[in-house]
């Protein structure tokens, strides 16, 4: 019997069984939208009503400035860190340009997040479904931060792609719902 370390994993990590992070995104994707799509049963009339006499204007700043600060916070934070982090996505990583953007993006997302936790217009007075969102990011964002330090940069990688593309892809696809802040914003 051999001291040496076993391979306990015979394929590669990123594609564990042909599933890649892009399938595994997608999957999760149309999972959430499915249970969303229940969730919102009786409203669809309406939604869709709204969506085929939708009509793209400029943004109505009066809107934007009646705002609470809290959701102003929110809302700048949030494209901010959606502007930064698609930036980051395309540039090289590792450089100091990455370090720096990526301390600053790491900071929008933690304020963005914990401004979350003071936003319960969705559902008056208490948290709804999407602040379990916020708490996975909370969660995930230290990890990242930690294992990037740590050098392992496929963990770091995996957290911050999920953090962008899961994150921010699905809460603006939810935030563009008709009759919420952003549709209103430019559409209503």
């Amino acid at each position: 019997m051999s001291l040496a370390p076993q391979d306990h994993f015979p394929q590669s990590r990123s594609t564990l069984g042909g599933w890649t992070f892009g399938r595994g995104f997608a999957l999760s994707l149309v999972v959430v939208l499915a249970i969303l799509a229940g969730a919102m049963g009786g409203i669809w009339p309406a939604i869709w009503g709204a969506l085929i006499t939708a009509r793209l204007h400029a943004p109505d700043f009066a809107l934007l400035a009646s705002l609470s600060p809290v959701i102003q916070v929110h809302l700048y934070t949030a494209l901010a860190a959606l502007v930064l982090g698609a930036v980051l996505m395309v540039m090289r990583k590792g450089r100091t340009f990455h370090r720096v953007a990526g301390w600053t993006w790491v900071a929008l997302v933690m304020t963005t997040a914990v401004s979350t936790l003071f936003i319960t217009s969705l559902n008056p007075g208490r948290w709804s479904l999407i602040h379990l969102l916020t708490g996975w990011t909370l969660i995930i964002l230290p990890m990242a931060v930690m294992w990037a330090r740590r050098r392992n940069v496929a963990a770091h990688r995996r957290a911050m792609m999920g953090l962008f593309y899961g994150a921010f892809v699905f809460n603006l696809a939810f935030t563009f719902i008709p009759g919420r802040t952003l549709w209103r914003l430019f559409f209503g």
